[in-house]
Formats: structure tokens, sequence, C-alpha cells
């Protein structure tokens, strides 16, 4: 059943009076994250675009310059400026387009659009994809940057390693989580805004300071043919995360109270002109100031290549913790929405606080785990950019205002969407393909974990085994390699689990046997009591 509540500010609010009202007075709509308020200002628009669009993808626009060259650079940061902003102004007005309905979420808009089912199989996957993946990214960047600022404060303490410090940027977000809506949020996002301009302005103004190197060049940093189509898709990807803000735009538009008289679409897209000038102000001049400065030498974060003033530039980074804060939050918001539709009205859960602490903690420990663990800055950026960023961004609106208001062939709004698709469709291909094999050449050098901790993980499992051959096995097992610092390859590792976890006494001789070949190699007397245990 839908009605119509006129709210105090007498905007019109549709409200949702499911099965699950719970007997509370308040329909499930009234708590979820989206719904539950609607008194934004149009300010709160340009304070969540702009924590949504700037944040690390402006620090490796001058790496993408550095690859694509002064005039394909710029035309590409222009031509995505234009395009995006075309694109967003189609979202902000298709909101609303029928009368005394709102479209609250991008995927009720996919199916207004395509259909009620196939609607959520296009956008809910590629959403979801967009979202969490900005999410994993940032606890990245976030890590990354706060150990940037701890090497450049102490640079004689003990090195750290850059895991621990996403852990603790990651441990910042099980209580910010908690928030129950955007609106809550928007003081966290105005602070995130103003550092994103914050440390925007230091990036390219020390640039400038800095000057040109002295043998500073603009070519082609690579030599072979193969790495410069693989760098130029790569820098594609990053332009896309860059300017990807489309996915959570719906989402803040329903925060904002709409009449008849004035539609929400006002002030939304009053907010949105404001957040595209402040993204003009960082973007441009970071890009071509930094390109300018240090050629095609430049890092994959800006901030990595520009070194003194020291104290400015640790600043930057703790100007970057405070903005990828905001930003992840923005990113969760929607699927916080998501987690707990579907826990209250298919899985039927009652809300509250306890069910939103269980379901957002879990989330905000998954992505902290998989950013640890895949730690890429500059391939996820173009990965995730190219995959999922660029058909949010680019296309799928244009695809959406076609199927809805279907213009006339060849008119000036069937051929702009069209050239916006079909840039949009060459700039998810070339970069999510160069995107996952930076990913993998990545992961061909990194350690995912250290030998050590993996030796102690299998003790703690193997250990918890009655059999007391086991227990003395490991014990000496894990000192050998804790002296010796002997990696224990992962696939052995997980077939002594296996077979251990199987209770498999075949299995058990055929692991052992192959260690002790391993083992009878060391020479300590440790090693071979643990081979006799056996």
């Amino acid at each position: 059943m839908v009605s119509e509540n006129s709210g105090d500010d007498g905007s019109i609010e549709l409200q949702d009076h499911a099965d699950g009202a719970r007997g509370t007075g308040k329909s499930e709509k009234d708590w979820l994250p989206i719904t539950s308020s609607r008194h934004a200002k149009w300010w709160y628009s340009t304070f969540h675009n702009v924590t949504a669009m700037v944040g690390a993808g402006v620090l490796s626009l001058p790496s993408a310059m550095a690859s694509l060259g002064w005039g394909p650079g710029v035309v590409v940061l222009v031509l995505s400026w234009i395009i995006t902003l075309y694109t967003l102004w189609q979202m902000v007005e298709m909101h609303e387009m029928i009368p005394g309905k709102r479209f609250d979420r991008y995927h009720e808009l996919g199916q207004q659009a395509f259909g009620e089912k196939l609607g959520l199989w296009i956008v809910v996957p590629q959403q979801l994809i967009v979202e969490i993946g900005v999410d994993i990214v940032y606890m990245v960047t976030g890590g990354k940057s706060l150990k940037q600022f701890h090497d450049i404060v102490c640079p004689n303490c003990k090195k750290i390693r850059r895991s621990y410090f996403i852990a603790i940027f990651g441990s910042v977000h099980f209580v910010l989580s908690q928030l129950p809506n955007f609106n809550s949020v928007v003081g966290i996002s105005l602070a995130a805004a103003v550092m994103s301009l914050s440390y925007s302005t230091i990036a390219w103004s020390a640039s400038a300071h800095k000057g040109q190197l002295l043998d500073v060049d603009y070519g082609i940093k690579s030599s072979s043919t193969k790495d410069v189509v693989f760098n130029v898709f790569n820098a594609l990807g990053d332009v896309a995360f860059a300017y990807a803000g489309h996915n959570v735009v719906l989402e803040i538009q329903a925060t904002i109270p709409s009449t008849p008289g004035r539609p929400s679409k006002i002030p939304m897209w009053r907010g949105v002109v404001f957040a595209y000038i402040v993204v003009a102000l960082c973007y441009f001049p970071v890009a071509l100031v930094g390109y300018w400065a240090f050629g095609n030498t430049v890092q994959d974060d800006i901030l990595v290549s520009l070194k003194t003033p020291t104290w400015l530039i640790a600043t930057a980074n703790m100007m970057v913790v405070v903005h990828v804060i905001g930003s992840y939050q923005i990113y969760a918001m929607p699927v916080f929405d998501m987690m707990e539709t579907v826990l209250v009205k298919k899985l039927h859960f009652t809300p509250g606080i306890p069910l939103r602490l269980i379901a957002r903690s879990t989330y905000v420990a998954l992505t902290c785990l998989v950013a640890i663990s895949l730690p890429f800055f500059g391939s996820l950026l173009g990965f995730f950019g190219g995959f999922a960023f660029a058909p949010t961004t680019y296309f799928l609106p244009c695809i959406m205002w076609l199927a809805i208001y279907k213009p006339k062939r060849f008119s000036l709004s069937w051929i702009t969407n069209w050239i916006c698709i079909i840039f949009g469709v060459l700039l998810m291909s070339v970069a999510s393909i160069v995107g996952l094999y930076s990913i993998i050449q990545d992961a061909k050098t990194y350690s995912f974990f250290s030998s050590r901790k993996m030796t102690l993980l299998i003790s703690v499992i193997l250990s918890s085994r009655e059999n007391i051959s086991y227990i003395l096995f490991w014990d000496y097992f894990v000192q050998a390699c804790l002296v010796k610092s002997i990696c224990i390859h992962p696939t052995l590792a997980s077939f002594l689990i296996l077979c251990i976890s199987l209770e498999s006494a075949e299995l058990w001789n055929s692991a052992s046997l192959c260690y002790r070949k391993f083992f009878l190699k060391l020479n300590f007397n440790t090693t071979q009591h643990a081979v006799e245990t056996i």
C-alpha cells in the first residue's frame, strides 16, 4: 500500500506500508537508511557529491596524464567532465519523471527502464561492484596514507607493515558505520569535502612551487608497445574512477524534500553544479600541474612524488585519510540499505540497533580483510574504474534515458546519448582488461601473508587434533620456520590441513613423507626430532 504523507516542511513523502511494521508504528521505509530522512538541504548534496567523486582518483590523474600525453590527456579529462555532468543531469531529471513517484535507488530506476526482474539483474550487480569496490580501494588508500604520514613524521621509527595501517583505518568505520542515514553523516561529508579541496590544493601548489625537474621528460615512459598500450588503457580506467559518483546520486537526492511546486530536482541540480565546480578546481590543476612538474616520472599517487616540504606532505596525507573516511561512508550507505532491506523484508529480521550493528560491522570487517589481502592501489583503480564505474557513470544512464523517453532517431538527444554509450563501452572494455592484467602482475611479487603467520596459523589449526604426534610435529616445525624463516608453500599447507581435517591416515602418511624429504635437508636437531616423532 502506498500513501502520501506530508512532512513538517510541507513535502510529500511516499511511504510503503509493507508487512514489516513490527508494531512500532513505523514502516520499514521509515527505518531504512535511504528513505528514513527527507529533510536535506541543497548544499547537503554538494557535500555528498564532492565526497563521493573527489577522492583517491584525483591523486592518480598526473600519472594518467603521463601515460596519455598532453593532447590526449587533456581531451579525455575535459570530455569525461562534460559527459559525466550530462549523465548526472539525466539521473537527477529521472528521479521524479513520473508525477507522485520517486525513484530513490539506482536499481528502482533500472526496473522502470528495463522491467522488474531485468532491471535488478542489470543494475544491482554493477552497483554493488562499484560501491564495495570503492570501499575496498578506500581502505587501501586510507591505510597507505596513514603509513606515509607515519613514515614522514617519524622516519627513524620501526617500519610497520601497510596491512596494520589498513586495519587501523578500518577500525574507525566500525563506529561510523552505525550512523543511520545520509543526513546523519553530513558533518563527516562536509569535513571530507573540505579535506578533498585542501589536499588537492596542496598537491598542485606544492608541485608548482617545486617547479619542473631539470631533466623532465613528457615522452612515453614505456619502452615496448605492449607496455604503452597497457599504460594508456589503465590511465583511462583511472580517469573513469576519478569521475565516478553516479552510483549514489539517486540515493542522495532521495534525502531532499519534494513538493509539486518545488520538486527535489531543483535543489539537487543546484548542489550538483556547485559540486562539479569544486571537482574542476580539484582535478584540472592537480592533473596538469602535477604532470608539468614531474613529467613521465610521476608516481601513481602524486603525494609520493612530493617529498618536500615534509610537514606539508604529511598534512596532505592526513587530509586524504579524513576524506576517504567520509567517502567510505557515502558509498557504504546504499550497501547498508540493500543489506537491511533483504534482512528485514525478505528474511523477516526485526529492525533495530542489534541488526544494524551486526550487519554493518560484518561488512566493514570483510572490506577491511580484502583490502589487507589485495593492496594493489594503482591496479585496483584501473580495474574497478573500467569494469564497474564506466557503465554506471558513462552509459547506463544514457541507455535508461533512451529506453524511457524514446527520443526521435538522429535527434540531438539521440545522437548525444549514443556518443556517450560508445565512449563508455570502449572505456569499460579496455580499462577493465588492463586493470586485471596489472593486478595479476602485481600479485606475482606480493606475499598475501608472511611465512611465519601462515605457519603459525596452520599450527594452531592442526594442534587442535587429539593425536599427540600432530602436536609435536607442528611444534617443532614452527620452531624450524621461525629460526630459518622457511616459507611453507600454500598448496602443501592447504593439503595438510585437508588431510588432517578429514582424519585420513593415508593422506597424512603421504604428506609426512613429502615433508620428511624436505626436513632432512635442514641441519639442526629439532627438525630431525620432529620427523622421528611421526
